[in-house]
């Protein structure tokens, strides 16, 4: 049987009336959504719903909601391709999607993966709120140079990838000086720069303060060996042993993401098709650059028009 994995997105595919469909459409959706109401003490549809936009932005609230919403919009899939569920025997996302494949996979539960992304995303939102900081899309331009132009930036502040998205598509993450000296750099050097709405500088030391209250709680739930492979972030490989889960989640606020590499993973380990789960269509517009001719399809609330 041809392998399949399933992909879930991180922090920048949230906007406003994700979910909604899925929750009106779906009781277990619905259910979700209540659920997490009860767990974080508001009520997450409803910001999904009407926002304001700033608010669902916000890391300490989209982290949650983007966790909740992909795992709901498996309802989707439940319903309209049964199949698919059977057929996945691999999973990832990207930053924060790993804990939703992570609860995919069984490692983590609904309630406690919810848990854990809820304190990571106040504790990220207030290491990014100490610090004045932020991300940096670079395009068209290689890993060796924008490595060079890291180096040639950080005369200023800390700058260094964060993100290892696909060929021709980094992102850099630092100090905010070194974030706009880094602008200029690039466009000198006939790339195409896209500062970030971030709160601050995610994967990089500047998030270090956020990884005790992390580590506290991921210590206080319960996480197993996962029933599919999920493909981490920061080593694109897959772990079994909850000790090591725990440390490697830990490890991915201050780590680089590894997502070219992990869908390269994903390709040599014989994975032939691919289903992105979740807000937008970012991971499949990714794939896209890594490898063109593999199928990959979406569910979200715009499958159910």
């Amino acid at each position: 049987m041809a392998s399949h994995a399933f992909l879930f997105p991180g922090q920048g595919a949230q906007h406003i009336g994700m979910g909604v469909q899925i929750a009106r459409t779906y009781p277990a959706a619905k259910a979700m959504f209540e659920r997490a109401a009860e767990i974080l003490g508001y009520d997450l549809l409803e910001i999904c719903a009407n926002g304001p936009e700033e608010k669902l932005n916000a890391t300490a609230v989209c982290q949650p909601a983007l966790y909740v919403c992909s795992l709901a919009a498996l309802e989707i899939v439940r319903d309209r391709q049964p199949e698919l569920l059977e057929q996945a025997n691999y999973a990832a996302g990207l930053s924060l999607g790993e804990y939703t494949a992570l609860a995919f996979a069984e490692a983590l539960s609904f309630e406690d993966g919810l848990r854990v992304v809820d304190v990571r995303g106040r504790a990220m939102q207030a290491a990014a709120d100490a610090t004045p900081s932020g991300m940096v899309s670079l395009l068209l331009l290689e890993p060796e140079k924008v490595q060079e132009l890291c180096e040639q930036a950080s005369d200023v502040g800390l700058l260094q990838i964060a993100n290892y998205l696909c060929p021709g598509n980094l992102v850099v993450s630092g100090a905010q000086t070194a974030c706009e000296k880094v602008v200029g750099l690039a466009e000198a050097a006939s790339g195409r720069p896209i500062p970030l709405k971030v709160a601050g500088a995610f994967h990089t030391p500047i998030m270090q303060s956020a990884t005790e209250k992390l580590a506290e709680i991921l210590q206080s739930v319960t996480i197993t060996a996962p029933k599919i492979p999920v493909i981490s972030n920061v080593d694109a490989t897959a772990h079994s042993d909850p000790e090591e889960i725990r440390r490697i989640l830990v490890q991915q606020v201050v780590h680089p993401v590894l997502w070219e590499k992990s869908m390269n993973s994903l390709i040599d380990a014989g994975v032939e098709s691919m289903t992105e789960i979740g807000p937008g269509k970012v991971l499949k517009g990714l794939m896209k650059r890594i490898q063109r001719k593999l199928p990959i399809e979406n569910f979200n609330d715009e499958t159910l028009g």
